[in-house]
């Protein structure tokens, strides 16, 4: 559930490249494999530091035998540790997975709640987490996800030219309609991790190209500045 991008236009001067974004990931979705919302918060925790190819390997296994927050507290820290331990940090991730099932129990009925307010009291889960389970898993687009392929696409682009995930997510909500947030989220995570690389960005072809500030080493050139 990405939204609609042809609801409401992108606010100048930016809305080339929001358009241009748009016709390379018209509907992006996350890459983590989720059917319903608990699975997506569990996957989404699990992804720090992690690649969802890993984690959609875990959680394969992980949502057989507990497909729902009641199912997993019936395992111990220690069995929690053993599913996840591929992606690593598991000690943690184990005990925020514990403590968010715990309290979506006692204080949720064992639902994921819907409200930003809600999700943020849940041990693990900060705002970008809320953010994507309320875009992708209830349609509501509560802000915009900013992990490091949102942040260094943002930054090389002019979108944001913030330093801290919060005032460059401020940024690019400033510069969309609010039905667009979560597939503008979605569609700067993908192009960050498909094309536009930390190190070694695929320059040629890039349809943000006209408005990078990155230089293009196989053109030998600054494309923007």
């Amino acid at each position: 559930m990405t939204g609609n991008p042809a609801e409401g236009k992108p606010k100048e001067p930016f809305a080339p490249l929001f358009n241009a974004l748009a016709v390379r990931y018209p509907e992006p979705r996350l890459a983590l494999v989720f059917s319903n919302p608990f699975e997506l918060l569990t996957a989404v925790m699990l992804s720090a530091q992690c690649t969802d190819e890993r984690v959609n390997r875990v959680t394969a296994e992980l949502f057989k035998r507990c497909p729902g927050p009641a199912d997993l507290l019936k395992l111990t820290q220690d069995q929690i540790e053993d599913l996840i331990r591929p992606t690593g940090f598991f000690h943690n991730k184990a005990k925020a997975l514990q403590g968010a099932c715990r309290v979506l129990m006692e204080r949720f009925g064992g639902r994921v709640p819907e409200r930003l307010e809600d999700l943020i009291t849940l041990p693990g889960v900060g705002r970008k987490t809320a953010v994507m389970v309320l875009g992708n898993a209830f349609g509501r687009a509560q802000g915009i996800a900013v992990d490091t392929h949102v942040r260094r696409v943002a930054q090389r682009t002019g979108l944001s030219a913030a330093k801290t995930p919060e005032k460059i997510e401020q940024d690019l909500m400033a510069r969309l309609p609010q039905a667009r947030w979560t597939w503008a989220g979605n569609a700067l995570i993908l192009h960050g991790r498909e094309t536009c690389g930390a190190r070694k960005p695929h320059c040629t072809g890039c349809c943000l190209k006209p408005w990078c500030g990155f230089p293009d080493k196989t053109a030998g050139e600054i494309v923007r500045r």
